[in-house]
């Protein structure tokens, strides 16, 4: 399984996942500054694993911060790689988590901080692996044997620190012996799916068929889907969920065929403080996202396009979250706050 993020001597090292799947590149961080460059342009994406490069994002600024003003230092760290994407609340987390490590460690010697925020860094890596497995064994008995999964965008290895949280139910159903293979919607204009999840799949040899986005309603239709599953990049208190543009339409044509629609998240990515997906902001992504196709034009000059990076499924239409602290289901409001506060 690809390693997508690494914390080296030479500095932070991740998959290039813009050059997938036509090459494997690895590209290397060697200040904050170009963590928070990697998460804008997407070299890394997928809610965990950008929660993951923020937190080595933190750790790399202060090994190169001056002593002298480290407070005023640490506060710019944090603010250049919270600019970076809005929707994904894992990268707050993690800043944050960094953050009031900081705090408590403030008037010790430069070099303890130095190690201990490295430290935590690489801590907050190894949990999102362990997390992932978790998410996964929570999640394998509620996939049907002898069907297929339809997954949207990626939630996979590629998604996270290792494993995934989608794909990483997926993962563990297949160990458990159940025979399934995977639908990969597209997942337009970022093609996460076409380029990364069958990708990824494959690399496992896990059965999977590419279609576009707009063969999601003919298949749920056929009976040959057995549950949807898919990431999040934020979960509001009352269930509603936002994840990748299109998540909402699969989820709505989920439900007019009766095929459970599964979320399959950490508990980082919870956001109780919101009441509903109303609250979540959503990323603008550039227009050429949509008007080319590697660079090579299909739409008209100068055509207007709107092009919002993620959407909210309402929680009606989830049947379940899963998390690694266990499966919750409507009511949402109820069952989410009880896996928070354990």
């Amino acid at each position: 399984m690809v390693k997508t993020i690494q914390w080296t001597t030479g500095g932070v090292v991740m998959i290039d996942q813009t050059r997938l799947p036509r090459e494997t590149v690895f590209v290397t961080c060697r200040d904050y500054r170009e963590v928070a460059e990697a998460i804008r342009s997407m070299v890394i994406r997928g809610a965990p694993a950008i929660g993951v490069a923020a937190a080595m994002g933190m750790a790399l600024g202060v090994q190169e911060a001056d002593p002298a003003r480290l407070d005023a230092e640490v506060d710019e760290i944090a603010a250049t790689l919270a600019a970076t994407r809005p929707t994904a609340v894992n990268l707050f987390w993690a800043i944050d988590r960094m953050k009031t490590l900081y705090q408590r460690l403030r008037g010790k010697p430069v070099d303890e901080i130095r190690a201990r925020m490295t430290e935590e860094a690489q801590r907050i890596y190894r949990e999102d692996i362990a997390i992932n497995e978790a998410i996964g064994c929570n999640g394998a008995p509620l996939v049907p044997d002898g069907k297929t999964v339809l997954t949207h965008c990626n939630a996979g290895a590629l998604a996270t620190a290792g494993y995934g949280t989608a794909l990483g139910v997926v993962r563990a159903a297949v160990a458990q012996g159940k025979n399934i293979d995977v639908f990969a919607d597209e997942t337009r204009p970022f093609l996460q799916g076409a380029r990364l999840t069958a990708w990824e799949l494959m690399e496992d040899r896990i059965p999977t068929t590419l279609i576009t986005d707009n063969m999601a309603g003919h298949f749920l239709k056929s009976g040959r889907i057995g549950c949807v599953i898919v990431g999040a990049d934020r979960i509001a208190a009352n269930g509603d969920v936002a994840n990748k543009i299109g998540t909402y339409g699969v989820a709505v044509l989920a439900k007019e065929n009766g095929v459970p629609f599964y979320v399959a998240a950490p508990i980082s990515t919870l956001d109780l403080n919101l009441a509903s997906g109303a609250g979540i902001p959503i990323e603008q992504r550039p227009a050429s996202e949509v008007t080319q196709v590697f660079g090579v034009p299909v739409a008209p000059e100068d055509v207007a396009v709107q092009n919002p990076a993620f959407d909210v499924t309402p929680a009606r239409y989830v049947s379940a979250i899963i998390t690694e602290r266990g499966v919750a289901r409507a009511p949402f409001e109820e069952s989410l706050r009880e896996l928070v506060l354990g």
